[in-house]
């Protein structure tokens, strides 16, 4: 087992960010961690998800499901069904990243089955994917868990990679320190342009950075004692959004 743990947050396509942020991983010393939201928007999905895979079958990566990925993964077990909810999120930017042709007019279900006709891995990639990683006094998940309830360990699946409120805004009292993504930090911070990585200051460590929206994709290097490391890249493209509407 390794000392450290290199945790990553939402990608959202930004394969450039995502590659100078690994450039600071040390693989031999540190379990990598993406918390998801591989893909939907940014520069290139597709390229995320395959170097996500690569990293999983080749490094021992883990790759946690976000809601992005559960929002994909419907979408190609039932197109008709979740096509408008999954566009709306940012689906198409991904379904085109896959598809070598023009999208534009095609119905749902030959779009879903063209895309796993070009990429028959994702989908079992996406269904392998854990919605969370215990590690001695860390939990490590993409949304958090419900802490409006008794035993946080009865959280629902879908909160796992959906909640917001009920999580980051009631005490934590699991005894773990727990790392998500999800919820943009800007949307934490004091201040709507604060795209730092958030601290709680009861054991909530917020690493969305809102990297695809012109803000960072943060980076952590953790061990038993706490956060040892951080990274950020920051995406110069363009000036970060204010983010007072809720993202998904």
């Amino acid at each position: 087992m390794k000392e450290h743990y290199f945790v990553i947050g939402d990608i959202h396509g930004q394969i450039t960010m995502l590659e100078q942020l690994l450039q600071k991983w040390n693989r031999e010393k540190q379990q990598l961690v993406f918390v998801g939201d591989l893909g939907d928007r940014g520069e290139n999905p597709k390229a995320c998800f395959e170097r996500a895979r690569q990293l999983v079958l080749e490094e021992g990566a883990i790759c946690l499901r976000g809601n992005h990925e559960e929002m994909l993964l419907n979408f190609m077990n039932h197109p008709e069904q979740y096509i408008e909810n999954y566009a709306m999120n940012g689906g198409l930017v991904t379904i085109n990243s896959f598809i070598d042709e023009e999208i534009e007019g095609k119905k749902p279900k030959e779009l879903a089955e063209k895309l796993q006709q070009q990429a028959p891995w994702l989908k079992p990639f996406i269904e392998s994917l854990p919605l969370k990683v215990e590690w001695g006094n860390y939990l490590i998940v993409h949304a958090g868990v419900d802490l409006t309830i008794k035993d946080w360990k009865e959280t629902s699946n879908q909160n796992l990679v959906w909640i917001r409120e009920g999580f980051y805004d009631q005490p934590n009292n699991t005894g773990k320190t727990i790392i998500f993504g999800h919820t943009v930090t800007a949307m934490l911070n004091e201040k709507q342009s604060d795209a730092s990585i958030w601290l709680s200051g009861d054991g909530k460590i917020g690493i969305d950075g809102g990297a695809v929206y012109g803000g960072s994709l943060h980076g952590i290097v953790i061990d038993q004692s706490g956060m040892i490391e951080q990274y950020s890249i920051p995406n110069t493209g363009y000036a970060f959004n204010n983010l007072l509407r809720k993202e998904s």
